[in-house]
């Protein structure tokens, strides 16, 4: 299985980017998806999750009406929109696959298969 993140860089406070996750090796359209983030010096943090059809999206708080979670199982690619990109949003940016309900989602134990990461970095 391998997860492969991209479209992380470096932008000015307001930007955006797109995130990819491209999906390889595994029956990608039975797999919820996931998007978090690590900070230099904390933990792992929930960003988004969407549900295996795509019918069920969910966000962190700290990013709800700013980013936006999507998916094409034709392409085994999952996305992350960034928009109003803040610099306490500078982190490595990880995909991760799992196949547990909508109520785990959140939480990183839950996930099976993770990407390697694409660093976002927010200048001010």
């Amino acid at each position: 299985v391998q997860l492969q993140a991209s479209g992380g860089g470096l932008v000015q406070d307001g930007a955006s980017l797109r995130l990819s996750c491209a999906a390889s090796g595994l029956p990608f359209r039975n797999y919820n998806m996931g998007w978090f983030r690590q900070a230099p010096g904390k933990e792992r943090d929930f960003v988004a999750a969407i549900t295996r059809a795509g019918d069920g999206s969910y966000y962190a708080a700290s990013v709800k009406g700013r980013f936006t979670i999507s998916r094409d199982n034709a392409k085994n690619t999952v996305y992350l929109q960034m928009n109003n990109l803040k610099p306490e949003d500078s982190a490595v940016y990880y995909c991760a696959a799992t196949r547990v309900v909508i109520t785990g989602l959140s939480i990183p134990g839950h996930y099976n298969f993770w990407g390697q990461g694409t660093q976002v970095t927010v200048s001010s």
